[in-house]
């Protein structure tokens, strides 16, 4: 599989996110539902705690991941859906050290929605990975 990054403008870079990204010859394709801060039973974690939820939500997308013989370093593509788009800007240096660390460039798209299927979630992670 090969991957190249497209980025009309360099504004983006300091974001840790690119324009696009182009793949071909991909083996696998993986679409991920959106993760959220529960644990292995489903039970909602973190209440009223962005940082925290980021981070557990990203945990629970590597786990996926790696459940399938993915890496996040595989993701193309990540959906951030949150409740509060401030609180999750804020919390930026837990979700970037983890994409930068793992060498993840993704397309993003983010987007401040009313509430999450359940009301005390406030962010979820949708992903799509290639190989």
């Amino acid at each position: 599989m090969e991957r190249r990054i497209v980025n009309p403008w360099t504004w983006q870079d300091q974001l840790g996110y690119v324009q696009a990204n182009e793949t071909t010859g991909a083996d696998r394709v993986l679409h991920c539902a959106g993760q959220t801060s529960v644990d292995a039973d489903g039970q909602p974690l973190h209440a009223a705690d962005m940082r925290s939820q980021v981070s557990q939500a990203l945990d629970n997308l590597e786990t996926v991941l790696s459940e399938a013989g993915f890496a996040l370093a595989d993701v193309v593509r990540l959906n951030y859906y949150v409740t509060d788009v401030d609180a999750f800007i804020e919390a930026g240096e837990v979700w970037g050290a983890k994409l930068a660390e793992a060498g993840c460039r993704p397309a993003t798209t983010l987007l401040g929605v009313s509430r999450l299927a359940i009301p005390s979630l406030l962010v979820e992670v949708e992903a799509t990975a290639v190989q």
